[in-house]
């Protein structure tokens, strides 16, 4: 089952539309508030389709929701290519979202409860670790290529290449194996919904687990998308930002591959890593060099290892049948939360440089180290 589960999360990745899709909207003729109101319709889809998606995936196959999204992402990218203009930009968008929350919660419970069947359920961690960095290596070699076929066939060339990624994971997620029998029945999508969120309730431990989730996930998530103008603000060339990207991804995977390991930190140790990455964003992003970007790249890597740690905790704090439910349950979270960091940063970003709006975004993460350290005292 791992070498699906890596395979099908490089090529989840493996879009080459993905550097370059900004641009495609730009030379289409949409403005500004045109692009930016194709982000808000993606999120929505996943905010509004994230919790019943993930209970529809309790209720039947979570296999069949994993090879259904990618193709539903491809056919998004066909149109995007096929039929440039800002309808047929936002349907993709839709697909895209759709595709995102067939996913989401899904993938997760299918590994661990395959991984638990197995008596394997303490490798959670590092199989799950890994596939992110496959993701993110993946999402490299795009950017590394996207350049070189963007030059030899335009923008045809890479929305081919990023629908043949879809379909090549699509066919890649029916070698997933799943033991569980779904429930079928025409009530099982509701009833799964009420039991996952009955267990949120009752539970202590899986409120704060759900919580977690998207407190060490969503605000450095939301800066991603503006890494490339940090980087440019420290006044290294147009042709080198791409190449300090890398170097962020780089953190960003190391910090994936070191997911087995740091599952024995505890709460002391899982503190102690978000405390210690978002001071090396306070310090690096306002630094405005080269080697400021080292130290983000490094804040990255940190966040990303407290992501997976984050919901490995809530792996292993869901029983019963409702773990997609709760687990897409904590990505609504996520998503929620992202929307609101996208719009701080606006409102931040027309005061102070990109370097400042980093570093105060570091205080998120102090102040759930806080949180983490202080429920441990109190335990």
């Amino acid at each position: 089952m791992t070498a699906t589960l890596y395979a099908y999360a490089f090529l989840d990745e493996f879009v080459l539309l993905y550097p370059v899709y900004a641009l495609l909207f730009a030379d289409t003729g949409l403005s500004v508030w045109q692009i930016s109101s194709l982000f808000v319709l993606w999120s929505l889809t996943g905010v509004l389709l994230e919790i019943p998606s993930g209970a529809w995936a309790d209720a039947v196959s979570r296999r069949l929701l994993l090879w259904l999204g990618p193709l539903l992402g491809g056919a998004g990218f066909a149109l995007w290519v096929l039929f440039p203009s800002y309808w047929a930009f936002a349907a993709g968008f839709v697909l895209w979202g759709v595709r995102g929350a067939l996913s989401s919660g899904a993938l997760e419970a299918l590994v661990y409860e395959e991984l638990e069947l197995l008596g394997a359920a303490d490798r959670y961690a590092r199989v799950t670790g890994r596939s992110h960095a496959a993701g993110q290596l993946a999402a490299m070699a795009a950017m590394g290529l996207a350049g070189p076929v963007f030059a030899a066939g335009g923008y045809p060339a890479v929305g081919a290449a990023s629908v043949l990624a879809c379909v090549l994971c699509a066919a890649t997620a029916t070698r997933f194996p799943e033991h569980r029998r779904p429930t079928g029945d025409g009530d099982g999508w509701a009833a799964t919904l009420r039991s996952g969120l009955t267990d949120a309730h009752r539970d202590r431990s899986v409120r704060g687990a759900l919580l977690l989730v998207p407190a060490v996930t969503a605000v450095w998530g939301a800066l991603d998308e503006y890494t490339s103008l940090l980087v440019r603000d420290t006044g290294v060339t147009e042709t080198a930002v791409p190449y300090y990207l890398m170097l962020i991804w780089a953190g960003v995977t190391a910090g994936s591959l070191l997911a087995g390991p740091a599952e024995r930190l505890g709460r002391t140790g899982f503190a102690a890593v978000l405390t210690g990455s978002a001071l090396a964003l306070a310090v690096g992003a306002p630094a405005g060099t080269p080697a400021g970007i080292v130290l983000v790249a490094l804040a990255f890597g940190g966040f990303q290892l407290a992501t997976v740690l984050a919901d490995v905790r809530l792996q292993h704090r869901i029983e019963g049948t409702g773990r997609a439910t709760l687990t897409s349950v904590a990505s609504l979270g996520t998503e929620v939360v992202t929307i609101g960091v996208y719009g701080v940063y606006g409102a931040l970003g027309s005061e102070f440089e990109h370097g400042t709006v980093f570093a105060l975004c570091a205080a998120p993460y102090l102040v759930t180290a806080l949180a983490v350290a202080r429920r441990r005292r109190t335990q």
